[in-house]
């Protein structure tokens, strides 16, 4: 199986990443941290035309009419750079729900109990009745509690994951970065045996949660799909703390983006459903076909 991106997948990858550095950079992020709640219309407009949303619904229907794996692509992205609002529930909804597609519609989902962004959404899909708010850790992720609770969605898991890959991505960047630039002794900290072993360690579980988010937007197989959830999320989580270890007491500050990165990992994890039905279901799939 191959798992190298093709020109069209790398061009799709650096125009994303090219939209988003130009309309949600360090800026842009630290506005939204101010403003709490709000979301902003006209980036979400914005995506709806880049094709964010109708990016798999088919060209006759008036879509992009791509594939899991170029989806998976944008949304680890997203998951780069903290982009807010309930992504994953909108680009879900664009074949169903009238203007998800481009943008003019904002679409969250009731599931697993939580829900995103209700004050902002145009549209609930699930049962929302009797939803209190909840402080969440995340400044960036509004979230209300609902008592009815559903599984989550194979696809709405594997592009969690994906969000999760593109932050366990960023951090590792930044751990690097820093342990390149900043002097301790007179020397760069990263010549040290103990941030080394930080930094490798993240390296090799981003890398490692790259290649099964990849193949699971190949194959699509729920175990597949469970197997990247459970590294992505280990990746994301794990690359935050290591990452604050390296950045030390800098790492804690407000104005610092590395904090958001770990309270988002904490909220997707929750979004993807309990942690233990992806362990059990990828353990009865290993049972049922052990070879």
């Amino acid at each position: 199986m191959r798992f190298q991106l093709s020109e069209d997948q790398r061009a799709l990858r650096d125009g994303v990443r090219a939209l988003l550095a130009r309309r949600f950079g360090a800026e842009a992020l630290r506005a939204a941290v101010d403003k709490p709640g709000r979301l902003d219309r006209a980036l979400w407009r914005e995506l709806g035309a880049a094709g964010f949303f109708a990016l798999r619904v088919p060209e006759a229907r008036g879509g992009v009419g791509l594939g899991l794996p170029e989806a998976v692509l944008v949304f680890e992205e997203a998951g780069r750079v903290l982009l807010p609002g309930p992504l994953v529930a909108t680009h879900l909804a664009a074949d169903t729900v009238p203007g998800a597609a481009t943008g003019e519609a904002v679409v969250t989902s009731a599931g697993n109990g939580l829900v995103e962004w209700l004050a902002e959404a145009d549209v609930v899909q699930g049962d929302a009745a009797g939803a209190v708010p909840l402080r969440s850790v995340d400044p960036l992720t509004p979230l209300h509690r609902v008592p009815v609770v559903s599984r989550v969605a194979p696809v709405a898991v594997l592009l969690t994951a994906a969000e999760q890959l593109g932050s366990a991505t960023r951090v590792c960047e930044l751990a690097a970065q820093h342990a390149r630039t900043r002097e301790q002794f007179g020397q760069p900290i990263g010549a040290f045996q103990a941030v080394k072993h930080l930094c490798a360690q993240m390296l090799v579980r981003t890398e490692t949660a790259r290649a099964a988010v990849y193949a699971a937007a190949v194959t699509g197989e729920g175990a597949d799909i469970h197997t990247a959830r459970l590294l992505a999320d280990e990746a994301a989580l794990r690359g935050a703390r290591d990452c604050l270890q390296v950045h030390g007491g800098m790492g804690f500050t407000w104005e610092f983006e590395l904090h958001l990165h770990l309270k988002r990992a904490w909220v997707r994890t929750y979004r993807a459903g309990p942690t233990t039905e992806s362990e059990e279901s990828l353990a009865a799939e290993l049972l049922a076909h052990p070879t």
